[in-house]
């Protein structure tokens, strides 16, 4: 009850109005009616038009959608001019498929980008929301387009005969250069977001988690708390009329008493078009993975137990080497430079090697630059007291003594943790997955915490783009993991990887 008033007093949105003291009984009769009235602006059949709701949208997502379009004819363009430019001399392009020519380019390829646009706006990759980074499914479309012009062709004129090089290299290349190009264009929107405001989140959450949840979402670039209510509140009228007037595009929801609850409040906001995140709990593992069936007579929910293996895990892995070993080409300058600020910084070696717990809990040697004095470890032991940590599991602490002078840097833009692309190529790491953790801290685990490890720990992970060291709770760490674990796909993987370039530009929640 104390940490309800204190919430009251100090946060905006629903407690702002809940002040009144005693209320006459028949005031109290009108407003036990009302918490159950719902608002007008919820009212309206659901299935009904709204009016200029295109409108409003089209000026909502005008700079995004251009972004994406634009991205994508620019990956088309240059996918073809490197087809062209390969086969130029042994397989050029016949001239019966040349009808005329547009900035250096045949009219097959401005009627190839139509239809390839058209697929993609009904395949729904410039929608709103992550759609436009579902990776797999835009490599899916794009060979979808290939092949269908290819079938189109032969119906077209069966005696043409296009060149089969012309036409590979063409599919291969507008496949790597639009996922390349999209990937460049989820990291402008996400700036274009930052510089034109942040994102309205009304939240709705246990009295104990409010201030711990609206410090995350504030100290991210993206969020903007304008409003919050107890989750036992929920599906109050006050709760939603406060919603509607509080301007918020994003309802996130956080451990609502029961499913009933978490149910209506999505009824009653789907008609105003406000998105409702619900933050996975331990209970609701199960539910994600549930398929409805009905069984005699009674609706049921099929728990699917998937497993990481099969060609899931061999493109895993061939996502894993092909990034490390790039990135360490690429990075080898900036491997040079790290080496010698270390070594101006403080005497000693360069790379500081730790055992990690992997794979299945057995250990592997971890490398990072180091960032600490030589005896950091031996000097822990001293510092324990010092432990910022909620739940002591982790060893954290803000102006932690034994780092070097360019150790901070290091360490807020996570270069000193790019060593590990080495043990990602030895395969004891991946790119993405659970961060690994020391011996000591693995000793403090609860039973279930271990389910962490059984896939390969990663360099970045959900933990990673979620606060980082923000997160003072590792039950919610580990919870990170196991919601990692359980929905994992490629496409999560590259949406992880470009949230975490995001956050190390940003340097948010390290230290």
């Amino acid at each position: 009850m104390k940490a309800d008033r204190r919430s009251r007093d100090c946060l905006p949105g629903v407690f702002g109005q809940a002040k009144s003291s005693r209320v006459p009984s028949g005031q109290r009769t009108r407003d036990t009616r009302s918490m159950h009235r719902v608002p007008r602006s919820f009212l309206p059949d659901i299935r009904a038009p709204r009016q200029f709701h295109w409108i409003q949208r089209s000026r909502q997502q005008g700079n995004r959608l251009f972004v994406l379009l634009f991205s994508d004819i620019l990956a088309l363009a240059g996918a073809w001019f490197c087809a062209r430019s390969l086969n130029r001399f042994f397989s050029p392009l016949p001239s019966e498929l040349v009808w005329w020519k547009w900035l250096g380019l045949p009219s097959l390829f401005w009627v190839f980008v139509l239809v390839t646009v058209l697929v993609f706006v009904y395949g729904g990759l410039y929608n709103p929301g992550r759609s436009s980074q579902d990776y797999l499914k835009t490599t899916k479309l794009i060979s979808l387009v290939y092949l269908s012009s290819l079938v189109l062709g032969y119906f077209y004129d069966p005696k043409l005969d296009p060149p089969r090089s012309l036409f590979f290299s063409a599919w291969f290349a507008s496949i790597v250069f639009i996922l390349a190009f999209r990937l460049v264009a989820t990291l402008i929107i996400g700036q274009m977001k930052t510089e034109k405001g942040k994102v309205p989140v009304f939240l709705i959450a246990p009295a104990v988690k409010v201030r711990k949840l609206v410090r995350i979402l504030e100290q991210r670039y993206r969020y903007r708390v304008v409003g919050v209510a107890l989750a036992n509140h929920a599906n109050s009228a006050v709760t939603l009329r406060a919603i509607a007037e509080s301007g918020a595009v994003e309802v996130l929801a956080d451990d609502i008493p029961n499913t009933d609850l978490a149910s209506r409040l999505y009824w009653h906001l789907r008609r105003s078009g406000i998105v409702l995140r619900l933050l996975p709990s331990s209970r609701e593992i199960l539910y994600r993975r549930g398929r409805p069936e009905v069984v005699a007579g009674l609706p049921t929910l099929r728990v699917e137990t998937p497993l990481l293996s099969g060609w899931d895990y061999r493109c895993k892995r061939i996502l894993d080497f092909v990034g490390a070993f790039v990135g360490l080409i690429l990075l080898s300058p900036l491997f040079l430079v790290v080496a010698i600020l270390i070594q101006i910084s403080s005497p000693g070696p360069v790379f500081f090697r730790q055992e990690r717990i992997g794979l299945q809990g057995k250990p592997f040697p971890m490398w990072k630059f180091r960032t600490m004095v030589v005896d950091a470890p031996q000097l822990q032991a001293r510092l324990e007291a010092c432990n910022e940590s909620a739940d002591g599991v982790l060893f954290k602490m803000k102006n932690d003594p034994r780092i070097i002078r360019f150790g901070h840097f290091l360490r807020k833009t996570s270069i000193d943790e790019l060593p590990q692309l080495f043990n990602v190529l030895l395969g004891q790491m991946s790119l993405v997955g659970p961060r690994p953790l020391p011996a000591r801290d693995v000793e403090r685990f609860d039973r279930w915490h271990h389910i962490r490890h059984q896939v390969l720990p990663g360099i970045t992970g959900l933990w990673q783009i979620s606060g980082r060291s923000d997160l003072d709770d590792f039950n919610d760490v580990v919870r990170l993991d196991l919601y990692y674990i359980d929905n994992w796909s490629l496409n999560m993987d590259l949406d992880i990887l470009v949230e975490t370039v995001r956050i190390v530009l940003f340097g948010k929640g390290a230290y």
